[in-house]
């Protein structure tokens, strides 16, 4: 009999963050096919049209069965007063999941700039918090 896992359990393994060029998701296969291989990668993008962008590599560990969630990315951009969010949804699989997370296009034109701050959050169907994850700037030390 098998046993069902709180949501809880699902877990963000890392964030790794940077810029990516267009050129760098182009695989020998597009040249044949025309269409993008992402290798198992599940790659959102705030303008699905554009590829170059601010990314997100998230890697979720999710114990349970697969299923839907909506992940919430808040950002602080340099020289912005004003966090900007962005949603995705998607599914996760059982086991580990890896997402390539894009502002891209207008959302994050600058190659050379990086957030101040962001925050990561991976909600259920029911929008209910499964897993967080931030970077050191977003909040003050010592604020919970």
């Amino acid at each position: 009999m098998a046993v069902a896992l709180p949501a809880s359990d699902l877990t963000i393994v890392r964030v790794f963050t940077g810029w990516r060029d267009a050129a760098s998701f182009k695989r020998i296969a597009e040249y044949f096919d025309g269409r993008e291989h992402t290798h198992g990668q599940i790659v959102l993008r705030t303008q699905p049209g554009r590829r170059e962008g601010y990314y997100f590599l998230v890697r979720t560990a999710n114990p349970g069965a697969p299923r839907p969630v909506k992940i919430t990315l808040e950002v602080m951009a340099p020289g912005e007063s004003k966090t900007r969010s962005y949603a995705f949804d998607t599914d996760l699989g059982s086991n580990e999941t890896v997402l390539n997370l894009g502002l891209t296009g207008a959302d994050w034109p600058d190659a050379k700039a990086n957030p101040v701050a962001w925050k990561l959050t991976v909600l259920s169907a029911d929008n209910q918090p499964l897993a967080t994850e931030k970077s050191y700037l977003w909040e003050k030390p010592g604020t919970p």
